[in-house]
This record gives structure tokens, C-alpha cells and sequence, in this order.
């Protein structure tokens, strides 16, 4: 779970796995999330289940180009 000053959400998981790692240092500082998505805002690692899933995923950039199509 994820909160913030306007609300609580649910982090979902892109893929099947058990998280091995958490990210304590967001306890402190949850803004990282924003600010270094990709580098220090991690929230957790997986060690997934099904690694063939991963396969699945889109890039950063597939993402952005899937938000630009769909106008967000």
C-alpha cells in the first residue's frame, strides 16, 4: 500500500513472484518515488515465479507512447 495526503492505493505487481526486497529508504522519503522512478524510487524487487512474464512487460517508452494514443 502506497499512501499519500489525498489517498491510500494498492501497489500491484506486473508480475507473479515473492518480493525479496523493500525499499525502506521511502519511509523516510516517499517524494523519491516521483522524482527517481526509475533509479532510487524503487519500491520492491520480485523474484518472480514465472519469468516468461517479464517478457510481457512494456518498455518506459512503449508505455508513454501506449498513454500518448490513448490521450493521458
Amino acid at each position: 500500500m502506497v499512501e499519500s495526503v489525498k489517498a491510500a492505493s494498492d501497489v500491484y505487481s506486473p508480475v507473479s513472484g515473492t518480493v525479496v526486497e523493500v525499499n525502506a529508504a521511502l519511509a523516510d522519503k516517499p517524494e523519491t518515488i516521483n522524482e527517481d522512478a526509475y533509479g532510487e524510487g524503487w519500491i520492491y524487487v520480485i523474484q518472480p515465479s514465472e519469468p516468461d512474464q517479464v517478457n510481457e512487460l512494456l518498455s518506459p517508452d512503449d508505455y508513454s507512447q501506449l498513454l500518448e494514443d490513448e490521450g493521458h
